[in-house]
């Protein structure tokens, strides 16, 4: 029973563990590959870990204490996923740059597009051309009041805007410039707050389409 204990207490300290993780921690208390199994079956039928997905895993006290702070939730998002970086609706609310209501955390990675419903929210992946997984950046945390206590990769602003109209146009096919502004309209994007670099970087990525 110590040992259940003392294992469980490791897990609480992780914002996240993979099996692997619960096995190597139980060898070193000294326990066997069975007894570990029993103990996750037990852990997670009296909720004191949570399955985020096939074997991957948070404790729920961590969970709990954490799923507030927005920058957890990315971060989830990030490392159920990977390579993956928050874009498109999601990133775009994060910037400030749309008032809809946003109910999915909506990712773009290079692996084929999944949707993981998890206790954090649904988690959306969308599928990009490796020559396009670019443009996005690491918060860290507490870098200031707005960034939390977990590090995540989000688009830049200027991407999450290129990512959106990219999934909304099936890839910008038969979609001119002035179609582009009318979207941007049409869909509330406030594209007027975006900082001017980053507008003037949004214009550089579309006109490479038409280069």
């Amino acid at each position: 029973m110590k040992c259940k204990i003392n294992l469980l207490a490791q897990l609480k300290t992780l914002p996240h563990f993979t099996k692997s993780t619960i096995y190597q921690l139980g060898m070193e208390l000294g326990l066997k590959d069975s007894t570990i199994d029993t103990y996750i079956s037990r852990f997670l039928k009296y909720k004191e870990i949570i399955s985020l997905k096939n074997g991957l895993y948070v404790a729920t006290e961590f969970f709990e204490k954490n799923r507030s702070d927005l920058s957890y939730v990315f971060y989830l998002a990030n490392i159920s996923y990977t390579p993956s970086y928050i874009s498109s609706w999601t990133a775009l609310q994060y910037y400030n740059l749309t008032t809809e209501a946003i109910y999915t955390i909506s990712s773009v990675g290079t692996k084929t597009t999944r949707n993981f419903p998890t206790k954090s929210g649904n988690f959306s992946y969308q599928s990009i051309n490796k020559n396009l997984f670019s443009d996005y950046l690491l918060v860290t945390a507490n870098t200031d009041s707005k960034s939390g206590n977990f590090d995540f990769f989000i688009a830049s602003p200027a991407k999450a805007l290129y990512d959106l109209l990219y999934y909304k146009t099936h890839q910008f096919r038969g979609v001119s410039l002035d179609d582009i502004k009318k979207l941007i309209n049409d869909l509330r994007i406030d594209f007027e707050e975006m900082d001017k670099p980053e507008q003037d970087k949004f214009y550089a990525m579309i006109k490479k389409l038409y280069e």
